[in-house]
Order: structure tokens, then sequence, then C-alpha cells
């Protein structure tokens, strides 16, 4: 009797072995659903504390589906245009540190609109993207992290927008970054036309650089490019769900980017109630990028995957509003300040959602302040991946615990550096840098030299500046801000009539006061 004991207590122990650790199971698929020039309240699911008239207006089903199982983030960041962003999402780094401070297109060269500025010149920034070797020029060196996945079994998915790095570099492609599968994503980061009846752009003369690759099979239909980049995620997707492999899906939609064109199964109703064409094809877009999501819920759903698959929602920079929109300029986020390329909350506060199964508490509220070089760290944490032996230092961190339902005790200053020219102007259009602790937030104008303060908890469109009357807190986050433009060794525009380095943001408040 005792030998059978002793027997069946040995084979308890080796089956026990055989077992995987908890932290050492089936790695779990990520989605992440990322939208182009999405504002705030680009959707019907409020990120405010209220409905507001645009939350309102847009049809937003999906996201509203999404919402009841998710988390949302309701103080989520991106930068103020879209190349920072797509960098720091792979890379992890805060844009002051991966220099890639504008967005690429031409190899080697700043944007026309930097060098004819009345005040500044700007710093040649990484203008080239991501660099896979230290030797790239002007790019920055770092190992993206769906390579990171692709390295650990992930089967890796890049569908639709891409613009990680200049026309002739490797990181244009996003196969070169860690990618198996790229559905239309090169250099550019806006089509030709999102109509397959023009070709998504192909075959116009002295436009080929805005050509979407691709999709030739959907040349000449009446479809539209949000539909089509859809179907060719679906059917990619059928290739690790079969195999049984965690995959890594990520869906960079070109839209809501310009050129606003109308999606004709959706416009209608817009039209009706008498909005502006531009408004109405811009709402017809959005309603185009919710039915996407909403078709990839139902892949998941059918085939039984919705358990087993995180869902992550993120646009990369504030709603669009100096230019192509109907109706007031600076005016489509209120009551956010300004849009797309401004510093003011419209142009870099964004909708964010995170949903993971059987973690994430469902239809629940985070206000924690966080910024797009935090997914990095985030979906690394997700795939159960360490990250040491990278070239890049990372400045995010994870939002792992807050989908836990944790909170973090220190709050985490947030950081945007933009020494360069955008080009439109408007409220807080320009070159700057800034700093977010808390509740308040610090911004240094680099043309004019000047600091504002702003307590979003009381003032979310930023109308009262108070930098005079809270000279000592103002007086902190400039030297916070300081302290991490230097430690990052951030570039910094030169004033043209005194051949200057502009000053950091402490050397600014000492002098004024």
């Amino acid at each position: 009797m005792q030998r059978v004991v002793v027997v069946v207590s040995f084979l308890l122990l080796l089956i026990s072995s055989c077992q995987p650790p908890e932290n050492e199971s089936t790695p779990p698929n990520i989605v992440l659903f990322f939208v182009d020039d999405m504002g705030w309240q680009d959707t019907s699911v409020p990120f405010w504390n209220q409905l507001t008239n645009f939350n309102k207006t847009y049809k937003t089903p999906n996201m509203e589906r999404l919402a009841k199982k998710a988390v949302k983030f309701t103080n989520a960041y991106a930068t103020p245009v879209c190349s920072p962003t797509r960098v720091s999402l792979l890379t992890g780094m805060n844009a002051a540190r991966h220099r890639v401070t504008n967005w690429t297109l031409k190899p080697d060269q700043k944007q026309p609109m930097e060098l004819d500025h009345p005040i500044l010149e700007f710093p040649d920034w990484n203008y080239n993207g991501i660099g896979l070797d230290s030797l790239t020029p002007h790019a920055a060196y770092a190992k993206p992290f769906p390579q990171l996945l692709k390295d650990n079994g992930y089967y890796t998915l890049h569908a639709g927008k891409a613009h990680f790095g200049a026309i002739g570099y490797p990181s244009s492609n996003p196969l070169n970054l860690g990618f198996q599968i790229n559905i239309a994503g090169h250099a550019a980061g806006a089509p030709g036309s999102y109509l397959g009846q023009d070709h998504f752009g192909n075959g116009k003369p002295g436009r080929e650089v805005w050509a979407v690759p691709g999709l030739e099979k959907y040349h000449g239909q009446e479809i539209f490019l949000t539909e089509a980049l859809t179907q060719e995620v679906v059917q990619a997707l059928d290739t690790p769900v079969q195999n049984k492999q965690p995959f890594f899906l990520y869906f960079a939609l070109y839209g809501i980017h310009t050129p606003l064109m109308p999606n004709n199964r959706f416009i209608a109703p817009y039209r009706e109630k008498g909005m502006e064409e531009p408004e109405a094809r811009y709402a017809s877009m959005i309603e185009s990028m919710d039915e996407a999501l909403g078709n990839v819920m139902n892949y998941l759903e059918d085939n039984q995957l919705e358990d087993d698959t995180i869902i992550l929602f993120m646009s990369d920079n504030g709603g669009l509003s100096a230019s192509a929109r109907g109706g007031e300029k600076h005016t489509h986020n209120l009551p956010l300040k300004s849009g797309k390329g401004s510093i003011y909350e419209g142009g870099i506060r964004v909708p964010m959602m995170a949903y993971w199964p059987g973690k994430s508490e469902a239809a629940s509220v985070n206000s924690t302040p966080l910024i797009i070089e935090d997914f990095f760290p985030s979906i690394l944490e997700m795939a159960q991946i360490e990250y040491t032996e990278i070239p890049q230092k990372v400045d995010g961190r994870s939002f792992v615990p807050l989908l836990k339902g944790s909170t973090n005790d220190k709050v985490k200053p947030l950081f945007w550096h933009y020494p360069n020219n955008w080009g439109s102007e408007g409220p807080g259009i320009g070159s700057f840098s800034a700093v977010r602790q808390g509740e308040w937030k610090l911004i240094y104008f680099h043309a004019n030299q000047t600091l504002e303060l702003y307590n979003l908890e009381k003032d979310l469109g930023e109308n009262h500046n108070l930098f005079e009357s809270n000279s000592e807190l103002a007086a902190q986050l400039a030297e916070t801000l300081t302290q991490h433009l230097i430690s990052v060794q951030a570039q910094m525009p030169i004033v043209k009539t005194t051949k200057q380095i502009v000053p950091w943001p402490n050397a600014i408040f000492k002098r004024t006061k």
C-alpha cells in the first residue's frame, strides 16, 4: 500500500512539473485598433463627464459596444502630429528622445515649411524615421516591439497607414519592423484617394507618393478604402487562427485623415441633417471606421477568440480643425482648445479604450493621464515578454496595473516636444515644449519664449493662463520640463536674429520673474 502511495505521489509530481507556470501560459492575442486624426469627441462614446454635441452627432455603435466591456481612459495623450506618435508607439521613447519630431516622408531633408520661418531655424531632426541600425543617418535607432513579439512566437500583422520612415529607408516598409504581413502600408501618411473607383490614388501623375499600395484587386470597384482594408485583415487573420498561433494585429486606419471623402453607404443621413459637405464626409468616415472595428470584433467572436484577445483602441493625435473642415476653424474639438498640430488639448488628447478579458473591469473609467509611449511596455507585459536587450531607453510606463484596477501613487509627468513647424496656423500651433503633471499643464512656446500654465481639472478649455498668479508652481514645472529636455538631449530651434539656441524653459521663467 505504501508503495502505491509513493508511485501515485511521484506521478502527480511528474504531471504537475509538466504544467507551465501561470505566468507562462499561452499569451493572449492582441489587437491594436489605431485611428488617424480622431479627436477626443469624434465618437458617440463620451470621454468626458457629460455628452457633448459632437458625441450626439457621430454614430459609433461598435465603439459603444467595446466601451461596455472595456476600460475607458479619459486622459490619454498622443503627440500633436502623426509620425512622432507612431515612432513613440513602436519604440517606447518620448518624442524629445527619438527626435522624429515631425511627420516623415521625403528622405534626408526637413519639411519645406520648416525652411522659411520668420523667427526660428529648426534643427536637423530625425526626418528619416526609425533606424534599424546605428549607422542610418537622421534616424532613431531602436528595436520596435512588433519585432520583439515576432521573436517570441507571435504572428504579426500590419494593416493600413505605416508612416514610420522616409521613402527609400527600410522603416518605410513595416516588414522590416517585425511585421510578417503588411497590408497597404508604406512611407506616406495619407491616401491619394479613399475610393476604389479612383484606384486609391494610383495612376495620378505627380501624386504617385500618395498612392495606396497592394490593393490592386479592389481597383475600379465601388468600395471605400477602410472596407477594403478590413476585408484583407479578416482574411489574413485566418492564418494564425488556423495554426493556433498567438497574433498581434496593428490595424492602423488611413481614416479619418484628409482627403475628406464620402463613404456613400453612410453619408446620406448627415447630408439630410443639413451638415456642411466637409462635415458630412467627416461623419461618414467616422462611421466607416466604426464599422471596421465592429467587423474585427465580429471576427473574434465568430472564431471563439473573444476571451483570448486583448483589444486596444487609440488615435494618433487630436482631431483636425485648422484646415479642410467645414465651419469655423479651431472649433471642432470644443470645449478642448484648437486641434491637430496644437499643443492645446484639442491637438493631443485622444480617445482610448482597453479590453483584457478576465482582467480589466467592464464599462469602467480611468482618469489617470498616460501617453503614447506607454503602449510599448504595456503590450510587451501583456505578451509576457521582457525587453532588457534593446538599443533604446524606454520612457513609457506600463498601464497594465491600471487595467487591473490599481492606481499609481506617484503622478508621472507627461512630456511633449515639437521643435518644428507644421505649416498651418492657429492657437497653440507652432514650435513648443510642454509638461503635464497631475491636473497642471505648462506650455513653453519657442518663438516668443513665453510660458502658459493651466489647471485642466478646472479649466479644460485652457482659457485662463495662471502663470502670473501661480509663479511657484510654474517654476517647479518649468524645472521639471527643463530637466527632462536636458536628460534626453532634446533639440531646440535657433533664433535667427541672435543665432542663439532657444533657452530652456527654466531660464525663461527666471528672466520673466
